[in-house]
């Protein structure tokens, strides 16, 4: 197998998980900030390494792979660490919820795959919008700046989480039919 750079970003944002663990613990004020930067570095790098494999036709079964699963061990790892930061049920109840979320489309991506028909279920736009509130709202929690930095970050969480659901359902529709053949 050839690592070319697309691949090797994805690589990169993996590595790039126990450094932004790290940071979140570190016992300084600019702390926060780090870790959201290493946020944002990874949330990054997830677009411009998928951008690359399509410009330079460098796409590959290891990258179509390995990118959605550092997307999600990363997402995941925020979620978790925003929840442990707030300690309350009004942000690790939507944090549970996009992580239900994922395991639940992962599987039945899988499981459409195993049928032959991967692609009913695709990423669809309501998921990139989805995509796009959860990660704003993450920088947001992790970083938490000023009160209006986190409020703002509360109101994208419950966006995002609406989304979730939405997003879900679609694809859950989309596969129905499969999904109650006998």
């Amino acid at each position: 197998m050839q690592l070319n750079i697309p691949t090797w970003l994805t690589l990169f944002r993996i590595v790039l998980i126990p450094f932004f663990v790290l940071a979140f613990y570190l016992p300084f004020t600019w702390a926060p900030m780090v870790c959201a930067i290493i946020f944002i570095v990874a949330a990054a790098t997830d677009w411009f390494d998928g951008f690359l494999a399509r410009l330079w036709k460098q796409t590959t079964r290891f990258g179509a792979f390995l990118d959605p699963v550092a997307d999600k061990i990363m997402v995941a790892a925020a979620l978790v660490l925003v929840s442990e930061h707030y300690h309350t049920w009004w942000i690790t109840l939507p944090a549970a919820t996009m992580i239900a979320r994922e395991i639940i489309i992962s599987s039945l991506r899988e499981w459409m795959a195993e049928l032959g028909k991967r692609s009913s279920v695709a990423v669809s736009w309501m998921g990139k919008v989805k995509t796009t509130a959860q990660m704003a709202a993450l920088v947001a929690l992790l970083w938490r700046p000023n009160f209006e930095f986190e409020l703002g970050g509360f109101i994208l969480l419950y966006v995002a989480t609406v989304m979730t659901f939405w997003s879900m359902f679609q694809y859950v529709n989309a596969a129905w039919s499969d999904l109650r053949e006998a």
